[in-house]
């Protein structure tokens, strides 16, 4: 039995498509807290989180001098949802973040990293979202988060809610990526960042994937999942905003899921990018809640 809080994230400023806010609510919809509870969980919705900053239709297209898009509106709703996520661990419960765009793992992980001083990471996404200011190509910040955790980039994003980075890149796990930026690219072979892309996941199996980057992280005093559903195939997956073919398939993606459920170092995750205003009659947040379901141990059988 896995205490569970259940804490949305209703930002859309790290990218440009609006309706991404309403992903927490879409996949409440569809039953997220009832069907973690029948796996034997004790959960409880702790509602979403907001920033000073809550009209994003009226302000959601602002650039700073370095060209990042709602600069200070990503980094006011960081800071609240880092707090939010480290008073959940101090009640001892599981922190699961339900988005809302990318960027918003920054505050997540700062949350847990007050916490845990040697934290791992699972980053199960179509992208490798290791961005910053120079090498983006867009200034949208939900292409920056890792970065920023990693110490890249603006001061005031890399401190926010305890001072530098977050993340050692030897702790990190890249599954899924397929579409990398050429400073991605470089910066992720510059310091040695283990990751598995499509074609290692297709030629191993996500599974043994999964397996690996359990045992890369293995020495970590904690695992953070972040899964955007973008990592899946866009075959399956409708609603989100920057599909990229030849993704995971769903099944493949709950095989890897069931075996990182059954590790005591999981302690935190966030589920990313759901975007019920470009979907088809909230498939992908009714998907969203299977996926959630197999985080917390559900099985075939």
């Amino acid at each position: 039995m896995v205490k569970i809080d259940i804490i949305g994230a209703p930002t859309a400023f790290g990218q440009p498509k609006l309706g991404v806010s309403l992903g927490p609510d879409a996949v409440r919809l569809c039953g997220l807290k009832e069907h973690l509870s029948q796996l034997g969980h004790d959960v409880a919705d702790k509602g979403n989180v907001y920033g000073k900053y809550r009209a994003e239709y009226g302000n959601h297209s602002e650039r700073n001098e370095e060209g990042l898009m709602n600069f200070n509106q990503v980094k006011d709703f960081s800071e609240a949802l880092a707090a939010s996520v480290e008073g959940s661990l101090d009640n001892n419960r599981f922190p699961f973040i339900v988005g809302g765009d990318h960027s918003l793992s920054i505050g997540s992980v700062s949350g847990v990293t007050k916490k845990y001083n040697n934290l791992g990471v699972l980053w199960i996404d179509a992208h490798g979202d290791i961005n910053n200011s120079d090498t983006s190509p867009t200034g949208n910040i939900h292409g920056m988060p890792l970065g920023v955790l990693l110490g890249e980039g603006s001061r005031s994003l890399v401190d926010i809610h305890h001072e530098g980075a977050k993340l050692k890149h030897e702790n990190i796990v890249l599954i899924g990526v397929r579409d990398l930026d050429t400073g991605e690219k470089a910066y992720i072979k510059e310091h040695g960042i283990k990751c598995y892309t499509m074609s290692d996941v297709r030629r191993l199996g996500l599974d043994v994937v999964i397996t690996k980057a359990l045992k890369h992280l293995q020495d970590c005093d904690g695992i953070h999942l972040s899964l955007d559903v973008d990592s899946l195939d866009p075959l399956e997956i409708k609603g989100t905003g920057t599909k990229v073919d030849g993704g995971i398939f769903l099944s493949e993606m709950l095989l890897g899921l069931n075996i990182l459920s059954k590790t005591e170092l999981l302690v935190s995750a966030d589920l990313v990018e759901v975007n019920p205003l470009i979907d088809n009659c909230n498939e992908t947040a009714e998907k969203a809640v299977v996926i959630s379901e197999y985080i917390f141990g559900q099985s075939q059988i």
